[in-house]
């Protein structure tokens, strides 16, 4: 079709998906939407096939194509004008039952031309422990409401029966009605802007438009597999959920112009909640994906063609019904994701052209630390420490990664203001900055994380509760590349103020600065639901991003600026950067000298074993 055309309408599309999430922000009153933005909006074809892939958690374009072919099959015949499906059912198409999928067609002069697709997190879902992850329930049914199919909106009329049911099973149906108005308002305006696209240039020329969007992303990431090397490389991954350790195993294989991901020998399927479904698994390797491979190509069914999956059935990867997977997306999803990243990286690194694009894994270890309780004007909240949505990047193979620069597979995810918590929750911040060493060593660092610590304030029950769920904190997941150091791992700490003075009070640390400067017994509580009341801490720590190449190749002039910058102390200069330092300068000769000996000592280990 005519270049100028298409141009225009492909712009116009992102223009569509762009107003729908301005609209479902400003829509929701929940932080983790509007503050962290785990959100999603994309348009899909007629059939369900992807159209155009929107920013947020890119996990779910795929499995919203999936949601809407589902709907299809469901309610074939039967799919009217101005109807809106709700669909979170993880073993259709969900990732967990906590991302309410809403769904809607649009149709024109009769006809059904397209779908448009959002998520959110939604505030409660009504599982066994608040916030939507679980990390008590034992299978799928402890978990929320779930359905795999039905019609919130009828022809524009919303089905309140639908509504009050889903409301009267959460702990705050204000707030969950708020998500599903904001997900509806949202719906409601990318079909109005799309069918003002097809107004103005005709269904025919719309749709001819849409259909070579698609192949020219399929040709696109063709021919850019063609210049990559032919190959298989290799990532494993770790988690932890309770007493029991977990591993996801890929080996990705480059072959002409396709891509396989085989994660055969990943462990079979957990009894806790860390498991993720197959379709969970296919979104989670293309969150990184996207936009590693296809930075400048739109992100629509063109992508997904050359790719195959394979997933053993029964696995951590692709579990059965009935087992738990509310923790998925901090579980299982994000292992899959770091593995992709891994291998994508690999692959990447290993051609001359397209070197520069590989990079070490970012944010490897989500923290899900969901607070409860009543808050200090009284009212019941529940709510997400949104720090886990700043992450951290990965190194590169010509920079560092950007201290708690965000994560792949969300390119907007961010974190809310202290004074946005505080002023939500009885909390108070007593620090939160960068963690010192948590960036991956490297010839080029990985990017730092960050550590923070809470305690109760101004609450009108003594304090409050919060669940932690995760992948645990024994295993650093933010790979390195070509040598680079893994990113330090996740630490969540309860700290018992129970130190006494002679006044017999409680040692003062309320301006304290870092976790050795809170006085009491500490415990850590990577799982399950625990008190913050009275003096007590929390403290948390996420991972850095992994490093590029040998420590020992790195700059000592950028070591001694990161030591100076306090994100690199002195020891770890000295232990694995092999830097000596005489005052405030580096000593060459020493520094020669000290990572000449680490070398030898790396020999004589590998001759060792």
């Amino acid at each position: 079709m005519d270049p100028i055309t298409f141009s225009i309408i492909r712009h116009r599309l992102y223009r569509v998906v762009d107003e729908a999430v301005i609209t479902l922000k400003h829509v929701s009153g929940s932080a983790i939407t509007n503050e962290g933005h785990d959100l999603m909006v994309s348009l899909y074809r007629a059939d369900g096939a992807l159209l155009m892939g929107g920013v947020g958690f890119l996990h779910h374009l795929t499995s919203a194509a999936e949601a809407c072919k589902s709907i299809i099959r469901r309610f074939e015949g039967r799919i009217n004008e101005d109807d809106i499906f709700l669909l979170n059912d993880p073993y259709t198409a969900a990732l967990h039952t906590s991302d309410v999928y809403l769904v809607s067609p649009i149709h024109h002069q009769g006809n059904l031309v397209a779908w448009s697709a959002c998520f959110v997190h939604v505030y409660d879902i009504g599982a066994a422990n608040p916030g939507g992850f679980s990390p008590e329930s034992v299978d799928i049914f402890t978990e929320g409401f779930s359905s795999p199919g039905i019609r919130l909106v009828d022809g524009g009329e919303l089905n309140q029966d639908v509504m009050d049911t889903l409301l009267n099973m959460v702990r705050s149906p204000e707030m969950v009605a708020l998500d599903m108005r904001s997900m509806i308002a949202c719906n409601n305006v990318a079909k109005d802007r799309m069918l003002a696209l097809i107004e103005k240039y005709g269904y025919e020329t719309v749709d001819e438009a849409c259909g070579t969007l698609i192949d020219q992303s399929e040709k696109l990431l063709r021919e850019r597999l063609r210049e990559l090397p032919d190959g298989t490389w290799q990532s494993r991954q770790y988690l932890q959920a309770k007493d029991e350790t977990y591993k996801v195993v890929l080996s990705m294989t480059k072959s002409g112009d396709e891509l396989t991901f085989d994660f055969t020998g990943s462990s079979p399927q957990s009894r806790y909640a860390v498991n993720c479904s197959r379709w969970a698994s296919l979104g989670g390797l293309f969150a990184p994906l996207f936009p590693l491979l296809c930075y400048d190509i739109t992100w629509n069914e063109g992508v997904v063609r050359p790719v195959k999956m394979i997933a053993p059935e029964g696995s951590i990867v692709n579990c059965t019904r009935p087992a738990p997977v509310s923790v998925a997306t901090v579980g299982a999803i994000q292992s899959v994701n770091n593995a992709a990243c891994s291998t994508i990286g690999k692959m990447l690194e290993s051609s001359e052209k397209y070197v520069e694009e590989a990079t070490a894994v970012w944010h490897a270890n989500h923290f899900a630390v969901f607070m409860f309780g009543r808050n200090q004007k009284g009212g019941e909240a529940i709510g997400i420490f949104t720090e886990t949505f700043a992450g951290a990047g990965g190194a590169r193979t010509y920079s560092d990664g950007v201290d708690v620069g965000g994560e792949i597979p969300n390119p907007i995810s961010r974190m809310a203001n202290v004074e946005t918590v505080e002023s939500t929750f009885p909390i108070r911040y007593l620090f939160r900055r960068r963690m010192i060493d948590s960036g991956g060593a490297g010839e080029y660092r990985g990017g730092m994380g960050m550590e923070f610590a809470v305690m109760q304030h101004d609450s009108p029950d003594g304090g409050l509760d919060y669940v932690v769920s995760g992948k645990g904190v024994d295993f650093p997941m933010s790979e390195g590349l070509s040598g680079g150091y893994p990113g330090a791992p996740n630490d969540y700490i309860w700290v018992h103020n129970n130190q006494v003075v002679d006044d017999g009070k409680n040692v003062d640390f309320h301006f304290a600065r870092s976790l050795d400067e809170l006085p009491g017994e500490k415990e850590t509580v990577p799982w399950g639901v625990y008190p913050l009341k009275g003096d007590d801490c929390l403290y948390i720590r996420w991972n850095g991003g992994g490093g590029y190449g040998d420590p020992l190749d790195r700059d000592p002039e950028a070591v001694r600026r990161d030591i100076v910058e306090g994100v690199v102390s002195a020891e770890a200069a000295h232990d694995v950067y092999g830097i000596v330092l005489a005052g405030a300068d580096v000593d060459t000769a020493a520094t020669a000298d000290r990572r000449k000996a680490l070398i030898e000592d790396r020999i004589s280990q590998e001759a060792a074993e």
